[in-house]
């Protein structure tokens, strides 16, 4: 079964980000590093997003399509990556994202 790990960053988690040493930071970033590799055989894909102020959004409904700049939504929490899994179903999963060691918030959806 395929599902998709929305890894989500809070305001507080990107301000921790922020303000660590050089050297802290780049020990977090080796522990996702880690996290990618001990899981690559279940990852079919990832990827990290640029930062919400660089997103386009379109809205369509009646009319011409509406293009603005920024998110759709303004919020404290942000989607900052996925990942795309292949397990055996939801138990699976969680377990995986159970050991994720960077933003606080993972939200697991199927995909279908």
């Amino acid at each position: 079964m395929k599902y998709v790990l929305m890894f989500v960053e809070t305001e507080q988690f990107a301000k921790e980000l922020e303000e660590m040493g050089e050297k802290e930071r780049q020990t977090a970033f080796e522990a996702v590093g880690r996290w990618f590799a001990e899981h690559a055989g279940k990852i079919t894909h990832h990827t990290h997003l640029a930062p919400v102020h660089t997103a386009t959004t379109v809205r369509l409904g009646s009319g011409e399509p509406v293009v603005t700049d920024g998110p759709f939504v303004e919020g404290k929490e942000v989607v900052s990556g996925f990942a795309e899994v292949e397990v055996a179903d939801l138990d699976e999963a969680l377990g995986l994202v159970r050991s994720w060691p960077a933003c606080p918030l993972v939200e697991i959806r199927p995909i279908s």
